[in-house]
């Protein structure tokens, strides 16, 4: 068995997507499948796909979090 996530494009933006799971959301889920089972990205209903990576896990900050960090910085 692999485990496939379907790849939805509905913005050209995060604040243009309405709903997504959360990080617990995402363990919560993948909790149910046994550690070894390969996990996929399909994309365009299953024409194509492809595998995740640890590079492809990135954290982006909104850019209100980031002008705060800098403000915490200068004091």
């Amino acid at each position: 068995m692999i485990l496939t996530i379907e790849a939805h494009r509905s913005g050209y933006s995060p604040d243009q997507i309405y709903h997504t799971m959360t990080v617990a959301d995402l363990k919560s889920c993948l909790d149910q499948y046994d550690d070894d089972t390969p996990v996929y990205i399909s994309n365009d209903r299953g024409y194509t796909y492809g595998g995740i990576s640890w590079d492809d896990i990135n954290e982006r900050y909104e850019e209100n979090e980031d002008e705060d960090d800098e403000i915490d910085e200068e004091e």
